[in-house]
């Protein structure tokens, strides 16, 4: 005996491939035109995503470059105006040194000048009281009095023999 699950039957093959055939188009109409679209869908969000990732790490790489390139200039700009710095100091350290000096050599020569004019009219009056002295010793021992006049010519008179006997 046969069994009937084993002998082909023409219209249950033909049944079969239809309901295959109606199963595959209905698959591929619902199931695998979405599935598949979702894929492409997530592969190009994959593949955008990774080109972003690229492009952000070539960008975050520039920055790098540019702020390391700042860095440097920062540094160079700061040792040039440090270097400038010291150098202003230095000038304006000499110039209160010469400025000091100048000053110190201006009050020697004011004070120098004082003690020559003191000088001179300390030695002016003495001469002055010299003279006096000696007119009046005079006019005691010549026992007259000696007037204004011949006073101040016997001070000029005797001024002019210092002056002369000086030289």
């Amino acid at each position: 005996m046969t069994n009937p699950l084993v002998q082909p039957d023409p219209g249950l093959f033909i049944w079969t491939i239809l309901t295959f055939l109606i199963l595959l188009a209905l698959l591929a109409k619902f199931a695998w035109k979405p599935l598949l679209q979702a894929l492409e869908s997530r592969q190009d969000s994959i593949r955008k995503s990774l080109d972003d990732a690229d492009q952000a790490k070539k960008e975050l790489e520039r920055l790098q470059r540019e702020s390391t390139q700042i860095i440097l200039e920062a540094r160079i700009g700061a040792e040039s105006i440090i270097a400038q710095s010291r150098a202003d100091a230095e000038r304006v350290r000499e110039d209160l040194k010469q400025k000091a000096k100048e000053e110190a050599e201006g009050i020697l020569r004011n004070a120098q000048q004082q003690i020559q004019l003191q000088t001179r009219q300390a030695l002016q009056e003495l001469r002055n009281e010299v003279a006096n002295m000696a007119v009046t010793i005079a006019s005691k021992v010549l026992e007259r009095n000696v007037s204004r006049e011949d006073n101040e010519r016997l001070i000029d008179e005797a001024l002019k023999q210092m002056q002369v006997s000086k030289h």
